[in-house]
């Protein structure tokens, strides 16, 4: 079956009520079929998660199925990753993954279950895309600054992006230029397709699922993050440079894999 080209979106409606029906509830209706395609760890994040010391207690915000709760791989019980998503039948699958019982929690990656600096560190993987408006997307970075300790915290994000590699399934609608800082993101539809076969006749009927993602431009994510951080009133930059700041976040490592951009942070304060 050739890909599916991805669509133009327009977010017209109250961006709650938009995510509802173009990302929460499709992924409701997907999930095993989701699930069974996401097992492999991507490398930066496994390295990520393999170099956090032990002891420390982390968010996955956005877990779905949870693939990442059981690194590290080599020593899973030296650090304790928590499981946030909004689907309840990707946590139902989370809750287990690795075949041990995992700790997940169901809720919005806006929402603020937790008290501030509960955690040594968080990730956020592909779920910040799916956020309808700027100011949305930016919260949810908030919301990871704000659950991880001041002093040593330590974020890792993944967002799609505009720029796809060779091996991608996604045809994306054609910008001006993807490579250059500067460019907007995209707002589109990622179609899911979801096939049964017909016993009798073996058949393949297809069910098409539109799902909502505002693909990133090069620099956007960056630009984004530095926005949410001084919002929160925190330097971004190195605490060596901070001209008398008391809290901040310096990039760790910003770059682009398989077709997404990402960025590592780490939190200090004097």
């Amino acid at each position: 079956m050739a890909p599916r080209s991805v669509t133009s979106a327009t977010i017209s409606e109250d961006p709650l009520a938009y995510e509802d029906k173009h990302v929460h509830s499709v992924y409701e209706q997907i999930a095993p079929h989701f699930s069974s395609t996401r097992y492999k760890p991507w490398p930066v994040i496994a390295a990520f998660l393999s170099n956090i010391p032990p002891g420390w207690v982390g968010l996955d915000s956005g877990t779905g199925n949870g693939k990442y709760l059981p690194l590290p791989a080599d020593n899973p019980s030296r650090v304790w990753t928590v499981g946030l998503d909004h689907s309840l039948n990707l946590l139902k699958i989370a809750r287990n993954a690795g075949g041990v019982y995992r700790e997940v929690v169901q809720g919005n990656v806006l929402d603020q279950p937790w008290r501030k600096a509960s955690f040594d560190y968080a990730i956020s993987i592909a779920t910040i895309h799916h956020l309808a408006t700027y100011e949305r997307r930016k919260q949810a970075i908030q919301r990871l600054l704000l659950a991880v300790s001041p002093s040593h915290g330590r974020i890792l994000i993944y967002v799609w992006a505009v720029e796809q590699d060779d091996l991608s399934k996604r045809q994306i609608p054609v910008v001006d230029d993807p490579h250059s800082v500067g460019q907007p993101g995209k707002d589109v539809f990622v179609p899911w397709v979801l096939s049964s076969s017909a016993d009798s006749e073996k058949l393949q009927a297809e069910q098409v699922f539109n799902r909502y993602y505002h693909m990133f431009a090069k620099g956007e994510l960056e630009r984004l993050v530095s926005e949410a951080a001084k919002e929160l009133g925190l330097h971004v930059g190195l605490k060596s440079e901070s001209a008398g700041a008391r809290r901040g976040i310096d990039f760790e490592q910003d770059g682009w894999e398989r077709s997404n951009h990402y960025v590592e942070l780490r939190c200090w304060a004097v």
